[in-house]
């Protein structure tokens, strides 16, 4: 009984730690991971690093984007942050 009551803060605090922090970035990388499988030609997109464009073409792992000045440039799914069905 000592033992449980002594390891009862240690288990709060994991539970408390996974209910604040670890299921809340779960679920925020499920919704990035279903916005960049469901990409498709004509979305406009935002990476990571801030380029705004529209998708050209498609790849399994890859996007060629075309940027409002004709430049094609290709980037991984993973680096798109956000996007805007057509």
């Amino acid at each position: 009984m000592e033992m449980l009551v002594s390891l009862l803060p240690i288990i709060l605090m994991f539970v408390i730690f996974y209910f604040l922090l670890i299921r809340p970035q779960q679920k925020r990388q499920k919704k990035v991971m279903e916005m960049q499988n469901s990409l498709q030609k004509g979305d406009e997109v935002v990476t990571i690093g801030g380029l705004h464009a529209t998708i050209h073409a498609l790849d399994e792992g890859t996007i060629v984007l075309i940027t409002e000045s004709g430049t094609k440039l290709r980037y991984d799914r993973s680096a798109v942050r956000e996007a805007k069905q057509s």
